[in-house]
C-alpha cells in the first residue's frame, strides 16, 4: 500500500482498490472473473495490511451474500465482478437494496450476452440503471472516465452508501480496469465513524432487538416501504445528478457518451471544430440518476444529438427520454470489444450537422430520431 498523498502511474484496477482502502473499506469478498482481477488480486494482497478481510468466496454468489452479511453489521464493504459475475449477484443485490445496507459494488464490463469475452465493452447499461434483479429498487451508478476518476468515485461511492443507505454501483470497462495513467491518491486519513444505530452489532439493556429485513407480508406495509424507496430515489435525482458539459455553450451537435466512449467523443468534437461545425459532448458521470436536465435544456435550444456507446445502444434509450422528441437523437456503437475510432465518430457528427442544416432550410423541425 502507497503510504502519503502522491502522484503515481496506476492501473485502473488496482488504482480502484487502493482508494477503496483509503475511504475506510475492510472487507472484500469477490470471486475472479477478467478484466477485473488486478482489483480482486490488489485487495487480497493489500487489504490485510490494515487490518482489513478479504475473502475469495467459491462463487459470485457466495460473494453478495457475504457482502449483505457485512453490509448488515455496518461495516464499509465492497465487491467487484464483470457482466457474467454481476448477473450472478443480482438476487443479492436486490436483498441488499431491499433491506437498506450500504455496499459498493464494481463492474468492469466485457463482452456479452452469455459468456461473452474480455474485451471490453459498455453493455451492462441496462442491468446496472434498470435494476438487473426483482422489485423496485435502484441503485446509483457511478461512470468514471478516466483512472483518477476511478479513485474519486471509490471514495464518493462509499459517502453516497453510507448516507442513502443504499448499494453504489461503479461501472467502468475493460479499458479503464486494465490501462495505466498517473493519478492522484488521497492521503490516507483515519477512517471516519459514521453513526448507523441500525447496524446489526448487538443491541444495549435499554434497546430493542435490531432486525434488518426486506420481507413485509401485509401488503399495505410492502407499499409504504415501496413508497419510502421511491422518495428515497427521488432524493438522489434530484441531490446526486452529476455530468461533465464539454464545448456545449454554443453546440449545434452533441455527443452524449460516458466512460470510455466519452473520452473518444471529446477528440471527435475537437476535430469537427477545427471544422467550423459547433459540437459539443455531455458526459453522464451518473447513469442514474441520469442527467436528463442538461438534455432537456440543450434540446430546447435546437441541438441535435449523437449518443455514443461501446454496445449495440442502451444509453440512447435514457437519451431519448429526456429529450422528449424534441429534437432528433441519433446513435452510433460498436459492440463486442471493437473501440471505434474517434475520426469515424467525428464523422457522424458531421453528417449529422449536415442534416441538420438541410432540415433547417427545407422546413422546421419537428423533431424525432435521426
Amino acid at each position: 500500500m502507497i503510504n502519503m498523498a502522491e502522484k503515481v502511474l496506476m492501473k485502473g484496477n488496482e488504482a480502484l482498490a487502493e482508494a477503496a482502502i483509503r475511504a475506510g473499506c475492510r472487507f472484500f469478498f469477490g470471486y475472479p472473473i477478467t478484466p477485473q482481477n488486478e482489483l480482486l488480486e490488489y485487495m487480497a494482497r493489500h487489504l490485510p495490511e490494515v487490518g482489513g478481510t478479504f475473502l475469495q468466496s467459491e462463487s459470485e454468489i457466495g460473494a453478495i451474500n457475504m457482502v449483505f452479511g457485512a453490509a448488515c453489521a455496518g461495516v464499509r464493504v465492497m465487491t467487484s465482478s464483470s457482466g457474467p459475475g454481476i448477473s450472478l449477484k443480482q438476487e443479492g443485490i436486490s436483498y441488499i437494496a431491499g433491506s437498506e445496507v450500504p455496499a459498493v459494488i464494481v463492474n468492469i464490463m466485457r463482452t456479452g450476452p452469455g459468456l461473452g469475452g474480455i474485451a471490453p465493452t459498455q453493455s451492462d447499461y441496462f442491468q446496472a440503471t434498470k435494476g438487473g434483479g426483482h422489485g423496485d429498487y435502484r441503485l446509483m451508478v457511478l461512470a468514471p472516465a478516466s483512472v483518477q476518476e476511478m479513485v474519486d468515485l471509490t471514495a464518493l461511492a462509499f459517502e453516497k452508501a453510507d448516507e442513502y443507505r443504499n448499494p453504489v454501483l461503479i461501472l467502468g470497462d475493460g479499458v479503464l480496469g486494465q490501462m495505466m495513467e498517473p493519478v492522484v491518491l488521497p492521503a490516507p486519513s483515519p477512517e471516519k465513524t459514521v453513526e448507523k444505530p441500525w447496524a446489526t452489532t448487538g443491541k444495549g439493556d435499554n434497546e430493542k432487538a435490531k432486525l434488518i429485513t426486506s420481507l413485509y407480508i401485509q401488503p399495505e406495509e410492502a407499499e409504504r416501504f415501496c413508497d419510502h424507496l421511491r422518495a428515497k430515489y427521488s432524493a438522489m435525482e434530484e441531490r446526486e445528478t452529476r455530468f461533465e458539459c464539454y464545448r456545449t455553450d454554443d453546440a449545434e451537435i452533441i455527443a452524449v457518451a460516458y466512460g470510455t466512449a466519452a473520452r473518444l467523443c471529446m477528440a471527435a468534437v475537437d476535430m469537427v471544430r477545427e471544422k467550423g461545425i459547433r459540437a459539443g459532448l455531455i458526459r453522464p458521470i451518473t447513469l442514474f440518476p441520469f442527467p436528463s436536465a442538461p438534455l432537456r435544456k440543450a434540446a430546447e435550444g435546437g441541438a441535435w444529438f449523437l449518443t455514443v456507446e461501446l454496445s449495440t445502444g442502451q444509453m440512447v434509450e435514457d437519451v431519448r427520454l429526456a429529450v422528449g422528441g424534441r429534437q432528433p437523437v441519433a446513435f452510433y456503437g460498436r459492440s463486442g470489444g471493437m473501440v471505434p475510432d474517434p475520426r469515424v465518430i467525428a464523422a457522424r457528427l458531421e453528417e449529422l450537422a449536415e442534416k441538420k442544416g438541410n432540415a433547417e432550410t427545407a422546413q422546421p423541425n419537428e423533431g424525432g430520431a435521426a
